[in-house]
C-alpha cells in the first residue's frame, strides 16, 4: 500500500515535524511522569505528611507538584519555542526527578529540567533570544503563582492542622527549615497579602503549596541567571556585554558565591564558633557553596563563540537589562537555613 500522505495530512505532519523534529517522545514523557511523581511525594512532605508510603496521602502533594511542573515546563518551553522560531534544532525538555525524601529535609522533588540544542546557534541575537526566553517565561509563571498564593492565604488554623498547638508549640532545634526572602517575594507579599490576615513566617512558607512552588521557581530562576559560562545568565551576559566582560563577570560571581559560603560553612562545622566568625557569616550562605564549586569546576567560565557576533539591537538590550533586574529580584544570599 502506498504510504504517502494525502494532501490534507501533509500540512499537519510537516508542521509537527518542523516544530518537534526528531524526538524520543517516550523518554520525555517517562521523565515527565517520574518527575511529577517525585515532586508529588515532595509536596506531601511539605504538607507535613509523615507516612508518604500511604498512597491515600498522595493527592496532598498534587497542588505543589502541578505548580512546580508548570514552572519547569514554562521555562524549558520558552527555550524550546525560541529555538524552533529561529530554526535551531532543540530537544524537548528532559525533566530530572529527585526522590530526595530519604536524603534531605529540603526536598523539592526535582533537579529541574534541561533542553539540548542539536545544531549551531547562528548569531548573538538568536543566542540571546533563546537564553532569555526560558527565565522570562518561568518568571511570569512565578509572579502569577505567588500573587494568587498571597491573595488566597488561609488563616492560622491551616498551620495548626499541621502543627497542633502552633505557634505556642515547642519546636525541636536544628530541624526547622527557613526559606530566604527575596526582594520579589517581599514585594508580592506586600502587594497581594491581606495585612489583616495571618502571614506565615519564612520558616513555615513551605507548608503552602503555591508559596513553596513560587519560591522554588524564583530560586531556580536566580540559579539559571547566574552570569556564568553557558547558564542562561551566561548566554545573556555574553551576548549583551561581550566575551571579555562575560568571563570576568562569571569569575567575579563565583568568587562572591564562595565569599558568602565559606564563613557560614566553617561556622556551621565548629561547635562554638568565635564571635568574629559569626559576625561575618551569612546564615544559610553555605547553600551557594555547591553552586560555586559546580560553576567553577564543572560549568566553568568559557562560552563558545557565535558564528555572528554583531552587537544586539536596542530592543534586545532593554530586554537584557530587564532580565538582569529579574535576577536581582530573585536572588537571595541565604536561600535555605536550618535553624
Amino acid at each position: 500500500m502506498d504510504s504517502e500522505r494525502t494532501p490534507q495530512q501533509r500540512p499537519v505532519g510537516h508542521l509537527l515535524d518542523r516544530l518537534l523534529g526528531k524526538q524520543r517522545l517516550w523518554l520525555h514523557i517517562l521523565l515527565f511522569l517520574a518527575t511529577y511523581f517525585t515532586t508529588t511525594v515532595a509536596g506531601e512532605q511539605w504538607r507535613g505528611v509523615a507516612d508518604i508510603r500511604n498512597l491515600a496521602n498522595l493527592p496532598l502533594g498534587f497542588a505543589y507538584a502541578s505548580l512546580v511542573m508548570l514552572f519547569l515546563t514554562a521555562h524549558e518551553f520558552g527555550h524550546f519555542i525560541a529555538s524552533r522560531i529561529h530554526g535551531v534544532d532543540a530537544t524537548l525538555p528532559f525533566y530530572i526527578p529527585f526522590p530526595g525524601y530519604q536524603y534531605a529535609n529540603a526536598n523539592f522533588g526535582t533537579f529541574g529540567a534541561v533542553i539540548r540544542t542539536r545544531s549551531q546557534v547562528p548569531s548573538n541575537k538568536v543566542m540571546f533570544d533563546i537564553g532569555v526566553a526560558g527565565p522570562i517565561a518561568g518568571f511570569v509563571v512565578c509572579l502569577i503563582v505567588l500573587a494568587i498564593g498571597f491573595a488566597t492565604l488561609p488563616g492560622i488554623e491551616y498551620l495548626q492542622q499541621i502543627h497542633p498547638g502552633y505557634p505556642n508549640e515547642l519546636r525541636q532545634p536544628g530541624i526547622e527549615l527557613s526559606f530566604g526572602k527575596t526582594i520579589l517575594f517581599s514585594v508580592l507579599e506586600k502587594w497581594f497579602a491581606n495585612p489583616h490576615s495571618y502571614i506565615p513566617p519564612m520558616s513555615e512558607v513551605y507548608h503552602y503549596p503555591m508559596l513553596c512552588a513560587g519560591w522554588f521557581g524564583i530560586f531556580v530562576t536566580a540559579l539559571n541567571l547566574l552570569p556564568i559560562g553557558q547558564l542562561d545568565g551566561g548566554h545573556l551576559t555574553y551576548t549583551l556585554l561581550g566575551r571579555s566582560l562575560h568571563r570576568r563577570l562569571g569569575q567575579l560571581t563565583a568568587l562572591v558565591l564562595f565569599a558568602i559560603s565559606i564563613p557560614s560553612t566553617v561556622a556551621s562545622t565548629i561547635a562554638n564558633p568565635p564571635a568574629w566568625l559569626r559576625s561575618i557569616s551569612i546564615p544559610g550562605g553555605e547553600t551557594w557553596l555547591l553552586w560555586a564549586i559546580m560553576t567553577t569546576f564543572i560549568i566553568r567560565f568559557r562560552h563558545p563563540p557565535s558564528a555572528d557576533e554583531h552587537p544586539l539591537d536596542t530592543r534586545r538590550k532593554i530586554i537584557g537589562y530587564a532580565t538582569i533586574a529579574i535576577f536581582i529580584l530573585c536572588f537571595t544570599p541565604s536561600p535555605l537555613l536550618n535553624q
